[in-house]
């Protein structure tokens, strides 16, 4: 085989090599910035559901622990609780997206959210070839939350967080591992309660200073009044698109999450689109926009 031929065979292969290393070289300088830096990311929705975007996202979160970044995961389960409720012959019901907690429903509560569901993360991140922990807000006193009242009214062992301590996260974090966190919180006297996973990832960033909080949502971020993806929206523009109505249903608690948590500290929140692929290492690791909407002070 002549010089010619064989440059014209390889030229799509070396191609395919050449780009795979400039997507490296584009990732070096983000890799630097962000070494030793703590990511917290809510997983949830579709993300959790599908087989391909389950095992994307092992990967993404355990090559994060191996460059030396320290991933921290708090995630969902609604449709597992409203499955196994079903199961059981008990509906499910809610206010203002948040469900009604009665005591039977709290068992159901920390049976999928604290037992199955923690445990399939887990496992999923120790498939993925890294080294998980799974634990919920009442381990090592992580979060203590008191009863959330809706206008006065009570939906039950409903949660909100009052105070965070990271004393375990950073333990099992320095031991190497990969903290997997269920959204359950305690109250002054030991009573557990459900607590909303945007909220509790909201709360475990800005007690640990993260460097980014990013929410897996289902849709591809916030948009504008014409329908248009936000690459980028500021504290005061989310603000406004909430007062405007144009940030509305579901996307109003992440948003506000997202301006709790940087006026606390947290340097960048992302809302993230969980349906694409990769979705993690992309909205962290490139030059482009990304696939979500970041939030800047």
């Amino acid at each position: 085989m002549g010089v010619d031929s064989f440059e014209s065979e390889s030229g799509p292969l070396m191609q395919t090599l050449v780009d795979k290393a400039k997507v490296l070289t584009e990732a070096l300088p983000y890799m630097r910035r962000f070494l030793g830096k703590t990511i917290v990311i809510k997983y949830g929705g579709h993300a959790m559901t599908d087989e391909t975007l389950r095992a994307s996202f092992a990967v993404d979160v355990v090559l994060l622990k191996f460059i030396g970044l320290r991933p921290v995961i708090v995630h969902g389960g609604g449709p597992q609780i409203a499955a196994t409720l079903s199961r059981l012959g008990k509906e499910s019901n809610f206010v203002e997206g948040l469900r009604v907690t009665d005591d039977e429903t709290m068992e159901v509560v920390e049976m999928v959210l604290g037992g199955k569901v923690n445990h399939e993360i887990v496992e999923l991140v120790q498939q993925g070839g890294g080294r998980a922990v799974g634990l919920t807000g009442s381990d090592g006193g992580l979060l203590r939350v008191r009863r959330k009242l809706l206008d006065g009214r009570d939906i039950g062992r409903v949660g909100e967080v009052i105070d965070v301590d990271p004393t375990v996260i950073r333990a099992v974090s320095e031991a190497g591992f990969i903290p997997v966190v269920a959204p359950v919180g305690s109250d002054a006297d030991g009573l557990t309660y459900n607590v909303n996973a945007d909220e509790a990832a909201g709360a475990l960033a800005r007690s640990l200073s993260a460097e980014k909080l990013m929410l897996l949502t289902d849709v591809s971020g916030v948009m504008d009044a014409e329908g248009r993806l936000l690459s980028q929206l500021s504290v005061d523009g989310a603000r406004k698109s909430i007062a405007e109505g144009v940030i509305i249903d579901g996307m109003i608690p992440k948003v506000e999450c997202c301006i709790s948590a940087l006026a606390a500290g947290v340097t960048r929140t992302h809302i993230v689109d969980g349906r694409v692929l990769h979705a993690i290492l992309l909205e962290i690791f490139t030059d482009d926009s990304g696939v979500g909407t970041i939030l800047v002070p």
